[in-house]
């Protein structure tokens, strides 16, 4: 398939289509600026240097000129239209940008080709809503400043996904009170003295590991002050560095004086400086920040699994300084879950996962902040798809004026796009071009030539919360297209099977929740008999450690969570929980808004689902790792979700 590296399939027409939004543009951007005046941001709110009275003062003098330049403007915007209306019959629906240098900055060109089955291959999604509307209607959401927004968000998404993987292994046979997580520990500096210590509950935290990159090495800090000791090591995007900490009498996890760590969590509560954008505020231990030392810190804490759990046939015991297989050591971690629902690690991070390969986002609308983010996001991802959807009223029944909002990148080699724009959209929310984005990625091929392929699906269902029928018609939409992808892009029959599918995951805003009595009908959908949601256990009933993904927007900028840090450590709590996240309101005409007498934690309407069914005979996927991110915090109303799938041959689990 040929993918579509520009809008129009010639200059002539890419050069009208110039001209036509030059005319536009002055229009449309007084007219996006006058309607701010009148929307402020409850951060603009409280500046001191800013009241009240100085805030009327200003728009009473700028409203008249911003009107008066906007009359000036009109005519030119109209001719501009009767230009570009036209022209939007031959736009194709998306465009492909891959980052031809594949120099270090290029995460995918880091990455090892896969030969597989062997002991299989993890591969790690993450979906998102970033709200990055015209910056008047961002504000609807308490948020604004979009293009600063849409750097920063880039920004941080490349750091902490391009980070190293560092695997901390205990040396104590007796310590059974740590699980063999994945990505993910369970000690974390929780006070300004930079102690690292124990958190309770079933939501683990990601501490802070500081580290240094140099040329794809790297030391940790903390390991080299703390008595632990560190087998050398190569880290890179693919291979983790191993960090092995001395395990003390009675099981308990060191405790490791890291007077950085410390210092970086108590700047990192503070506020920041004056003069900063609301949006994107640095401070010291930000890990978003580009400038931080603290940029890209992780622990990745996996357990020494004991002579029981070595699988037998030469696995190595508990002194062993060998790594085990990927599949060995997701046994030992499933023996040491201390709940029956627990066959994964999930836990609430303060950072998108390290060498993260699919990244799904939506709302991303302004086309100018969807090319900031493109640029940005370049830094790790070779492929990317954006301004994805269709303008005008062609392919929809009604005039679109803004495009899908969703975004794509890779860091495996796109094979096959399609992309279906939803036709029973109502309301405000038809005036985007909301649809479903279908993509086939080859992720490796076999000693036979066999190409190793996945299937990805990212969407952004209709908004209002009353029209559950509508939502429901898209569900059977969005899996008739993926049947209907699935059919035209396979070149595999049981004669001749040129290749394997190993996965199937949809992702993205489906604008509904699990435990909401109003979203019954969505609860109950077929989608979710043919893919399975790793944080549901059935229509209304949520895993215990599931979390809501809709942020209060009227807290996006308290001090509380001003920061990823701080963000994280509210989740970590119920009461946090129901104070900052967004709950489906009650029907009940005295409780209405009253979060405390309401079940659940949270409005979970981010979804990253996977399927069985149409995977290479022989073949599974089970997670093994599922995260709530909070490294957006202040940038977007939504906290972005990850999943790490390990797909293998059925008979390397036997």
């Amino acid at each position: 398939m040929v993918l579509y590296t520009t809008p129009f399939p010639n200059s002539c027409l890419s050069a009208l289509h110039c001209v036509s939004w030059a005319l536009i543009f002055p229009c449309y951007w007084l007219l996006n600026r006058l309607a701010a005046f009148f929307i402020p941001t409850t951060y603009e709110k409280r500046q001191p240097d800013c009241p009240c009275c100085l805030q009327l003062l200003s728009t009473v003098l700028f409203t008249p000129v911003y009107l008066a330049l906007l009359v000036a403007a009109l005519p030119f915007a109209f001719l501009g239209f009767l230009l570009w209306s036209p022209l939007q019959s031959a736009r194709r629906p998306y465009i492909y940008s891959r980052l031809e240098d594949k120099g270090p900055a290029g995460g995918a060109a880091l990455l090892s080709e896969w030969k597989g089955p062997g002991a299989g291959r993890s591969f790690c999604f993450t979906t998102a809503n970033l709200c990055l509307l015209p910056d008047s209607l961002a504000r609807l959401n308490n948020l604004s400043n979009t293009q600063a927004r849409a750097k920063e968000i880039g920004q941080r998404i490349r750091n902490g996904a391009a980070r190293p993987q560092i695997k901390i292994y205990i040396d104590s046979p007796t310590n059974t009170s740590i699980s063999a997580a994945s990505f993910s520990s369970l000690v974390s500096p929780q006070s300004g003295d930079g102690v690292a210590r124990a958190i309770p509950g079933s939501i683990k935290r990601t501490a802070s590991v500081e580290y240094k990159g140099d040329g794809g090495r790297h030391s940790s800090e903390e390991a080299a002050n703390s008595p632990a000791s560190r087998n050398p090591a190569d880290c890179g995007l693919e291979d983790a560095c191993i960090v092995r900490i001395g395990g003390e009498e009675g099981g308990r996890p060191p405790e490791a004086e890291d007077p950085a760590t410390g210092s970086q969590a108590r700047n990192g509560a503070g506020e920041g400086p004056r003069g900063q954008m609301p949006n994107h505020n640095q401070r010291d231990g930000d890990s978003g920040s580009l400038g931080s030392p603290s940029a890209s810190r992780e622990s990745l804490v996996k357990a020494r699994a004991g002579p029981d759990s070595s699988g037998g046939g030469g696995e190595p015991g508990a002194n062993s300084k060998l790594l085990y297989k990927a599949s060995v050591v997701k046994k030992a971690a499933a023996r040491k879950r201390r709940h029956p629902d627990e066959a994964f690690d999930h836990e609430v991070s303060a950072f998108f996962p390290a060498n993260l390969d699919f990244l799904c986002l939506q709302e991303v609308f302004d086309k100018r902040a969807a090319t900031k983010l493109k640029d940005q996001l370049h830094g790790y991802f070779e492929y990317i798809l954006y301004d994805v959807g269709v303008y005008g009223c062609r392919g929809c029944c009604s005039f679109k004026a803004l495009n899908s909002g969703l975004l794509f990148a890779s860091r495996y080699p796109i094979m096959d796009v399609a992309y279906h724009c939803y036709p029973n959209g109502g309301s405000i929310d038809a005036l985007a071009s909301k649809g479903a984005l279908f993509l086939k990625v080859q992720v490796g091929s076999t000693p036979q030539d066999q190409r190793i392929v996945g299937y990805i699906a990212c969407t952004h269902l209709y908004a209002p919360p009353e029209d559950s029928a509508i939502r429901c018609e898209q569900l059977d939409l969005l899996q008739d297209w993926l049947a209907d992808f699935r059919k035209s892009t396979s070149s595999s029959s049981t004669a001749n099977p040129e290749e394997l599918v190993v996965f199937d995951v949809i992702c993205g805003d489906l604008n509904f929740d699990n435990c909401s009595s109003d979203d019954k009908l969505e609860q109950q959908h077929s989608l979710f008999t043919h893919y399975k949601d790793p944080c549901r256990l059935g229509p209304g009933e949520e895993k215990s450690w599931a979390i809501g993904t809709l942020l209060d927007t009227n807290g996006l900028y308290d001090e509380e969570v001003s920061t990823p840090d701080n963000l994280q450590k509210v989740l970590e709590s119920e009461e946090g929980r129901r104070e900052y996240l967004a709950f489906p309101t009650s029907k009940s005409p005295g409780q209405k808004g009253r979060k405390d007498l309401l079940k659940g934690n949270g409005r979970r309407i981010d979804y990253m689902l996977y399927g069985e069914e149409g995977l290479s005979p022989d073949w599974k996927a089970e997670v093994e790792e599922f995260s709530f991110i909070t490294q957006l915090s202040g940038l977007t109303d939504h906290l972005p979700v990850a999943m790490r799938l390990m797909v293998s041959a059925g008979e390397e689990e036997a």
